[in-house]
């Protein structure tokens, strides 16, 4: 049996190594072939959130919208810059991050207005709606929490 330390401080095996630094070459291929699913289940995905706490219109209207976007990229029409700023976007909206998500959104406005201008009003509208639906839920949150508060403090008096 030999010392309890020999296998302690052995280098990890060969082909061990984090794939972030194996692989930066397949990254942007990767990228823009995920991307359009990426973009538009979040985006999808919020706009079920506001179903039924939005007018049926506004939802037809955003759904239009965002089937154009569909449309638009899986027909190559757009650049591989608006497919960037819509993923970061996205990433915003998911979490919540309204005011960085209309800067974006207002970029691409101003930088890209004439591959853009036909869908982006939809999703302006998604994260306006997004956002007021999440503050309706925030307020909700804070009532029932204030009113379990105000129960528990009622009998000291």
């Amino acid at each position: 049996m030999g010392p309890p330390s020999s296998n302690v401080s052995r280098p990890p095996p060969l082909g061990s190594c984090p794939a972030s630094i194996a692989e930066p070459t397949n990254f942007p291929v990767i990228e823009s072939e995920t991307l359009l699913e990426d973009v538009l289940k979040p985006l999808e995905q919020a706009l079920e959130d506001c179903r039924g706490h939005t007018k049926k219109q506004v939802c037809d209207d955003i759904s239009r919208r965002l089937a154009l976007l569909q449309e638009q990229w899986a027909g190559g029409k757009l650049s591989m810059a608006v497919k960037k700023r819509m993923a970061l976007l996205v990433q915003e909206l998911s979490s919540h991050q309204w005011d960085a998500a209309d800067d974006i959104h207002r970029s691409l406005m101003v930088d890209h207005v004439t591959e853009v201008s036909q869908w982006m009003v939809g999703v302006k509208r998604l994260i306006a709606e997004k956002r007021s639906l999440s503050s309706e839920e925030e307020a909700n949150e804070e009532k029932s929490t204030a009113t379990a508060e105000k129960n528990q403090t009622i009998p000291s008096i």
